[in-house]
């Protein structure tokens, strides 16, 4: 069950001008499942995005690299799901260009104006016929309202919809920013199975967009774990249509500041859905990091604790054996760490100072916090003054259950 994840209403949902999307049931894997997306960019969109660094990257991150990198404009995006079209060698990377000829032709753009994304089964062939038979009814359903629809339509284990959305007030005109992510397992983006679609109708110049969608990833996907895994086919794309006449061409603009922290929130609070809704998740973890001498180790400790899996299932059991979380921070890879310097609360428990246990902690109210659905993990490392945060989740019965009958 997702911990605390919020769906905003119909009424909640703001469409963004310049963008329509289209969902359609195609079969890909299962029968009567909305499981194929189309979303259309009204002319001048710009559009930018991050991907996965696995090595192993699915064929269609390698054709949305391709189309990006070639500088054009880009018109649509398609995902579907049921199969991520990964470890499907040359046969693989066929399948999604003539996936966007086919939208292109549908649509009457040329193929590299179309950006395909494809999520679910790894090493298993694309169903290629089902996916174009599927195209027209999806361009049939198009519609500026149907950012919900894509929600359920883009989603594999998640057991509930992510969506963010919002409204700005910048330079006297109402800004809109509206996302959707997906993502439950295999999730350690670096940049998992992770998509993420976010859309505004400011206008940000194309250099700058990339530049933003680097950092926004960085704040926001790349501060999350629910079990260590970075899957073949994460992505993160950002588009701005530029309707709402709020432009902006460089960092010194003056509406940049606020068009960025709108977008950092909104990625910011899809990724943080993605773990609320992490696989068998029943506890939502921040581990925030304190005092660290620099942004790399403090992330160095803060995931080794978010990855344990033995503190991970100590959280899930609420069992205060906060041992365990000493024993990540030691072997986080800090080579200098001066552990009499470390300090460790439970939310606003002190739990150990000095090298060792707080005297004045009891158990049972370690066991009080360790009963709570979100706990804040903060540890302080006495090396500096740099803070960093990583959301992460427990690890329960349900994630085994779900990641050894996901291909049924």
């Amino acid at each position: 069950m997702a911990v605390n994840l919020q769906i905003p209403s119909e009424s909640e949902i703001f469409p963004v001008a310049g963008v329509e999307i289209g969902v359609a049931e195609a079969g890909i894997r299962k029968a009567n499942r909305r499981d194929l997306t189309v979303f259309r960019l009204a002319e001048g969109t710009s559009v930018a995005g991050v991907f996965t660094r696995n090595r192993f990257c699915a064929a269609p991150v390698q054709v949305c690299q391709a189309h990006l990198a070639a500088g054009g404009p880009i018109s649509a995006l398609v995902i579907n799901t049921g199969n991520a079209n990964a470890g499907t060698g040359e046969e693989g990377l066929k399948k999604a260009q003539d996936t966007c000829a086919a939208l292109g032709q549908l649509l009457g753009v040329p193929a590299a104006q179309i950006l395909p994304f494809s999520t679910g089964v790894i090493l298993e062939p694309l169903p290629l016929d089902r996916l174009v038979a599927g195209l027209p009814r999806a361009i049939a359903d198009l519609a500026a309202d149907r950012w919900s629809s894509a929600a359920h339509g883009i989603m594999t284990t998640d057991t509930l919809p992510k969506i963010s959305s919002a409204q700005v007030q910048i330079d006297g005109k109402t800004v809109t920013f509206t996302g959707i992510s997906k993502g439950a397992g295999m999730i350690r983006p670096n940049m998992a199975t992770m998509l993420s679609f976010l859309a505004t109708d400011a206008g940000i110049a194309q250099p700058l967009l990339a530049k933003l969608a680097v950092e926004i990833a960085d704040a926001s996907f790349n501060r999350i774990t629910v079990d260590g895994d970075t899957s073949t086919n994460d992505s993160f794309i950002i588009a701005a249509t530029g309707k709402s006449g709020v432009n902006v061409n460089s960092e010194s603009d003056a509406a940049y500041a606020a068009i960025r922290e709108a977008l950092t929130a909104a990625a910011l609070e899809l990724a943080t859905k993605i773990v609320r809704d992490a696989e068998g998740a029943t506890k939502f973890m921040t581990i925030r990091v304190e005092e660290a001498g620099n942004t790399e180790e403090a992330l160095k400790v803060a995931y080794a604790v978010a990855h344990s899996p033995l503190v991970k299932t100590a959280f899930f059991a609420s069992d205060p054996n906060l041992g365990r979380i000493l024993a990540a921070v030691g072997y986080a890879g800090i080579d200098d760490l001066d552990v009499s310097n470390i300090r460790l609360w439970l939310d606003d428990v002190l739990v150990a100072k000095d090298g060792g246990r707080n005297p004045a902690y009891q158990e049972a109210d370690g066991q009080r916090v360790m009963k709570q659905a979100e706990i804040l993990v903060r540890i302080a490392l006495g090396r500096g003054q740099v803070s960093d945060t990583v959301y992460t989740c427990d690890f329960s019965h349900e994630y085994v259950s779900i990641n050894a009958d996901y291909r049924s």
